[in-house]
């Protein structure tokens, strides 16, 4: 997949195309069944597949303390669009320059002239340019004027609801994996590489893997039963615990915490892992934590032995849960 950072990394070579625009938080299922279509169209007109999205999202440049949790950062966003097989990115800096652009210069420069367009496929809702004057109708003028074709996203449902990164944020914020799993397509989950943290879990016999959230807000918090997946495919052993049930040998069984680390007057949001049966060296290391059960929510405890004995009892359950002795 190529990434294209900016109108002024486009190449001749990137004109002509099928493109969708968003933001594309979570790539839940609602988004890959665009990116099928987006596909489709794609194949029978002999054109690359162009997904347009922004960064930061247009509502954290706009309202940065009100703005929705991140689903996915933006490295994790790229690699689902990547494996759903779009050909092309067109990454656009959200900032004073792009919020000020009118409308048809935004199709004109962006649509017409950069990527050369031939159907573009958005939701009958979507709006852009200065003050948000573009909509669905203007695109079609333009399209028909132009020579590309404008289709409208159908929505996308799950049971008689829309599925939406928004839905999906209210799922996770409630504790509700299972719900977010089926509007995603898959476990929720975020990447990282481990980094030096405070080591006070060592000390009392639970070694974490500490990932930055490199988010503003975090879509969950709590303690939760996890899997592990090295993305770099060297840092954890191909042997799998001895009673790990799961039919993935790589996914390792863990226990996460998300949140600010209470009873240590923790202050940022962090993300720790507990690899189950594990002892090894992970610093530097890209790991991929998918969540499968919150097991309680963050508490304070009156002690650090307090904590150390409900680590353990959560270390039990996730065990019980994953099913290994």
């Amino acid at each position: 997949m190529r990434l294209i950072r900016g109108l002024h990394n486009l190449r001749a070579q990137d004109r002509g195309c099928v493109a969708t625009i968003g933001n594309f938080d979570g790539v839940h299922l609602g988004h890959r069944a665009v990116f099928r279509r987006l596909l489709q169209r794609g194949q029978a007109l002999g054109l690359p597949a162009t997904v347009i999205t922004f960064e930061p999202q247009p509502m954290e440049y706009f309202q940065p303390d009100a703005a929705p949790a991140r689903l996915t950062r933006l490295r994790e966003k790229l690699a689902a669009i990547r494996a759903d097989g779009i050909h092309r990115v067109m990454l656009l800096e959200f900032g004073p320059r792009l919020a000020a652009m009118p409308a048809d210069a935004f199709i004109e420069q962006l649509l017409v002239q950069g990527l050369g367009v031939r159907f573009l496929l958005v939701g009958d809702d979507f709006r852009f340019g200065r003050n948000r004057g573009g909509d669905f109708r203007l695109l079609q003028a333009a399209g028909a004027q132009r020579g590309f074709e404008v289709e409208n996203l159908h929505t996308i449902t799950h049971g008689e609801e829309r599925i939406s990164s928004t839905r999906v944020r209210e799922a996770l914020a409630r504790g509700e994996l299972d719900q977010a799993r089926h509007l995603l397509g898959r476990h929720y989950a975020m990447r990282g590489r481990v980094a030096h943290g405070d080591k006070r879990g060592r000390s009392i016999g639970f070694p974490t893997a500490n990932l930055p959230l490199h988010r503003r807000v975090s879509p969950l918090s709590g303690v939760y039963a996890v899997t592990v997946r090295d993305l770099d495919g060297s840092r954890l052993p191909a042997a799998r615990p001895a009673a790990w049930a799961e039919p993935w040998p790589a996914l390792w069984p863990a226990v996460a915490n998300v949140g600010h680390r209470p009873t240590v007057d923790g202050r940022d949001t962090r993300l720790e892992v507990h690899l189950l049966d594990f002892d090894g060296d992970l610093y530097g290391a890209h790991l991929e934590v998918a969540f499968r059960l919150k097991l309680r929510a963050e508490q304070r405890f009156a002690s650090f032995e307090a904590l150390k004995t409900q680590i353990a009892r959560d270390a039990a359950a996730a065990r019980a849960y994953l099913g290994i002795g």
